[in-house]
């Protein structure tokens, strides 16, 4: 631990202040046979920096201090902004901009982060989750997430750089700049401190399978694509080829980046199943290690999380196992097995899932597929997770990905009725794994989440027109709205009504309920050492039986039901004097009369009950003896 504090990190790239008014520039670039740097507003020659060994190129500027812009100059002739710029004020064609990382003054240094168990996730785009579309704007609603909501982590959509106003975040091109029009550099800092604050932890998305492909330069600058593998968004990264190791150490400098010049407490590493590395050591495991060493550095808890499609432990498994050692990952299968039993979809991947019995795999184990035959996927897919810890899973009814990829951008709230929805929540906000709400699913929001652009080229947003139709033939989605269109992108903003709309006052009293149970009740937490879940089902009726343990406090039983209509259930349920404690019936929209749960049920033996049951149920009962 002495070891790693005596180390102070600094990223190396870029232009870094020596003082108050000289800079150092060092960029990799080992195509080129000459690099300059042009400082904007400088009557000089632009000055050269110094070749130095694998391909860098590094000086020192005097006279010049934060807030000055400037470009280098390739071969005396291509002007291209810095690839580690830290600010582009004018877009990802423009200048970059001299920042001094030491100038925010921080205000959390006695934060330490979250253990993960306690992460209860909120997902949202910066653009679109206020009116204005700044971090500044989320500041003001930090209170209500964290006191009405119950949340105790943000989750950032992408915010590096990208093209115009408008983008979900994944075109990025310049990694170390934060979105200019969201509030550039000092806003994002604003925001982080002010969650800090507030005793809210930050996770910030980021994309390192691609880049977007307006304003990216990076070619410009050496081998940083390769051509041996392919990704479905842009040219995928050198990682394993010839001269990788630059652009591996860009990567890993990216993520450290963002840990210690901004204060994030984790990252999400975007589609991982994206990022092609047969070197004998991951990229994944190098980042997990400077991450984590960075946060032994500052005594602060950092993890990394991955979103990868793969189904398989080892992204998750300790190192010491052949594992690449993150702290955890998305489990898809969790989503698409619960939305697939709601909403009885079976196109595209949603073929794989359907039956209760995925749904109750995925609450148990936290995935369906463990390496059985996918018919979605023609071949078998997956591996058991079993020696996993339910904290090291993420799970959700609704993130942008599952929203925005449908044509319509449709939320759950505008597919399935408002008691399907109350037991979404439920089976997602008490699950044994880490829950995830996508913003505005707290109160049953309805504007859609479509996809979003503004890039400057005609032919490529034809070419981003085109390619989101093909995307959506296998689920015979035809009408697509424009990703171009001002109104795509303002249709998307959320509009809170809960004072105001009876069903989102109620839903947004539902869930703050299952929270505050989460939070409350041990065995309704995180699944951590000596939790123990059994889980049992009634077919005829779709319900859910879910015995849960811990090592403190009492047993919980759950009862979620996914029958659309009223039935009488003779079901087998645990041992025991169970007191309803949370029932979703009692949370109603309007003064229509409810089947609710008993108030008791006083099991002797483990026997069959006769129970009716209501439309989507979900009821919550706790042992009390």
């Amino acid at each position: 631990m002495e070891k790693l504090k005596a180390v102070r990190w600094q990223l190396e790239l870029g232009g870094s202040c020596i003082d108050a008014s000289s800079v150092e520039f060092r960029v990799w670039a080992p195509k080129v046979q000459s690099v300059a740097v042009n400082i904007i507003g400088n009557a000089g020659e632009p000055i050269p920096l110094s070749q130095e060994s694998f391909g860098y190129w590094k000086g020192t500027v005097p006279d010049i201090s934060p807030g000055t812009r400037y470009q280098y100059v390739l071969n005396h002739t291509i002007e291209r902004p810095d690839p580690a710029s830290r600010s582009q004020p004018d877009g990802v064609h423009g200048p970059s901009e001299i920042i001094d990382p030491h100038a925010f003054s921080w205000t959390d240094p006695s934060w330490r982060g979250l253990p993960l168990e306690q992460y209860i996730i909120y997902e949202l785009h910066t653009g679109t989750f206020t009116q204005e579309g700044t971090f500044d704007a989320i500041i003001s609603r930090l209170s209500y997430l964290r006191d009405q909501v119950g949340i105790t982590a943000i989750e950032l959509l992408p915010v590096a750089q990208c093209p115009g106003t408008r983008n979900w975040g994944y075109d990025g091109t310049f990694l170390f700049a934060p979105q200019q029009n969201y509030g550039g550099p000092d806003g994002l800092k604003r925001l982080v401190n002010a969650c800090h604050a507030a005793g809210l932890a930050v996770i910030m998305d980021v994309v390192y399978n691609h880049l977007g492909p307006e304003g990216n330069y990076l070619g410009d600058f050496g081998p940083y694509f390769t051509d041996t593998y392919k990704t479905p968004w842009g040219s995928a990264l050198n990682y394993d080829g010839p001269e990788s190791d630059a652009v591996r150490q860009f990567m890993i400098s990216n993520a450290v980046y963002w840990i210690h010049e901004y204060h994030i407490d984790g990252l999400r590493l975007d589609a991982i199943h994206g990022i092609f590395d047969f070197s004998a050591k991951h990229l994944l495991q190098d980042i997990g290690e400077a991450v984590r060493a960075e946060g032994q550095r500052l005594n602060r808890q950092v993890h990394v999380i991955a979103e990868s499609d793969l189904n398989d432990v080892r992204i998750i498994s300790p190192i010491s196992r052949g594992g690449h050692g993150l702290d955890g990952q998305w489990s898809d299968d969790f989503h698409h097995a619960l939305h697939a039993v709601l909403t009885k979809e079976r196109k595209g991947y949603y073929e794989d899932f359907g039956q209760l019995k995925d749904l109750a795999k995925a609450i148990r184990e936290g995935v369906v597929y463990t390496g059985q035959y996918s018919q979605h996927r023609r071949r078998k897919h997956g591996n058991s997770f079993k020696p996993c810890s339910p904290t090291q899973l993420v799970v959700c009814a609704q993130n942008h990905d599952q929203i925005g990829n449908r044509a319509q951008g449709d939320r759950l709230s505008s597919l399935v009725s408002f008691e399907a929805l109350k037991v979404a929540n439920a089976t997602v906000l008490l699950s044994p794994n880490l829950p995830l709400l996508f913003m505005g699913e707290e109160y049953g929001e309805t504007a859609p989440f479509l996809y979003f652009i503004d890039h400057g080229d005609p032919a490529l947003i034809e070419a981003v027109r085109q390619g989101r139709t093909r995307e959506f033939a296998a689920f015979g989605w035809t009408d697509i709205p424009d990703p171009y269109a001002q109104g795509t992108f303002d249709r998307s903003t959320i509009h809170p009504c809960i004072e105001t709309n009876p069903q989102q006052h109620a839903h947004a009293r539902w869930c703050q309920a299952l929270i505050h149970l989460r939070k409350s009740i041990p065995a309704l937490g995180t699944g951590t050492k000596g939790h123990k879940i059994q889980i049992g089902s009634h077919a005829k009726s779709q319900l859910l039986i879910i015995h849960r343990r811990a090592k403190e406090g009492p047993d919980a039983l759950m009862l979620l039901g996914f029958h659309d209509k009223a039935s009488l259930a003779l079901v087998k349920l645990p041992k025991g004097n169970w007191e309803s404690r949370l029932d979703s019936g009692t949370f109603a929209a309007d003064d229509q009369e409810e089947l609710l749960a008993p108030s008791n049920l006083n099991i002797q033996k483990v026997e069959q009950v006769s129970l009716k049951l209501p439309p989507y149920p979900a009821w919550i009962f706790l042992k009390t003896d």
